[in-house]
C-alpha cells in the first residue's frame, strides 16, 4: 500500500483513545501533552508520541508528525473524558453564538475560519489551529471530534488542505444556515 493513501481511520481511533487514556492516569503526561503544540517544547511530548510509533506518529518527519502533536495537545488542555462528535467548522461557528443576532460575533466567527482557510502548510494551518482549539475549549461545553481532525490534519498536505479546508467551511457555513432556517420559522 502506497503512503499517499488514505490513513486509515482506526489508527486515528486508537491514537486518541490512547492520548485521552493517558491524559486521565498521567497528570505529568497530561501537563507535557498540552505543551505538545508550541514548537519550544514540543519535545517533551515525544516521550509518550515516540512510544506510540506503532500508530504511525513518526517524529523525524514534520508533516507526520505534527498532526499528532496539535490534537494530542488539544485533548490534554481539554480534559475530555472521551471522543466527542463536534467537527472543527461547527465548533468555531458555536464559539461566537451567543443566542442573539449580533452581526459582529458572525463576523468574528467567519474571521476566524478565514484565516484557517487561507493556510496552504500543514504547519501554519497547526499553528493558527492552536489558539482557535483553545477558544473552542473555553467556550463550548462539547468536545470535539478528535478524530475527525486527526484525520483531516494528516489529509491536509495530500492536495495542499483543498479537501480539509472545504469539510471546515462546510461544517461552518451549515451550521449558520440551519440556524438561519430555524430562526425563520420560528
Amino acid at each position: 500500500m502506497s503512503s499517499d493513501k488514505k490513513p486509515p481511520q482506526d489508527q486515528d481511533e486508537r491514537f486518541v483513545e490512547v492520548i485521552i487514556d493517558r491524559c486521565k492516569n498521567d497528570r505529568g503526561m497530561a501537563a507535557r501533552l498540552r505543551r505538545a503544540d508550541n514548537p519550544a517544547t514540543e519535545y517533551q511530548s515525544w516521550e509518550l508520541l515516540g512510544s506510540l510509533n506503532y500508530l504511525g506518529v513518526d517524529l523525524e518527519m514534520e508533516h507526520k508528525r505534527l498532526p499528532f502533536v496539535t490534537v494530542a495537545a488539544a485533548i490534554a488542555r481539554s480534559k475530555c473524558e472521551h471522543n466527542g462528535n463536534l467537527t472543527l467548522g461547527k465548533a468555531i461557528a458555536d464559539c461566537y453564538r451567543d443566542g442573539s443576532k449580533d452581526s459582529s460575533a458572525l463576523d468574528q466567527a467567519k474571521a476566524r475560519l478565514r484565516r484557517l482557510l487561507a493556510c496552504d502548510e500543514l504547519a501554519e494551518a497547526c499553528r493558527i489551529l492552536r489558539p482557535i482549539l483553545t477558544l473552542i475549549d473555553s467556550r463550548v461545553n462539547q468536545p470535539l471530534n478528535y478524530v475527525r481532525l486527526l484525520s483531516q490534519l494528516r489529509w491536509f498536505n495530500f492536495d495542499s488542505g483543498y479537501r480539509t479546508k472545504a469539510q471546515w467551511a462546510q461544517e461552518f457555513y451549515g451550521q449558520y444556515i440551519q440556524s438561519e432556517d430555524s430562526e425563520g420559522a420560528a
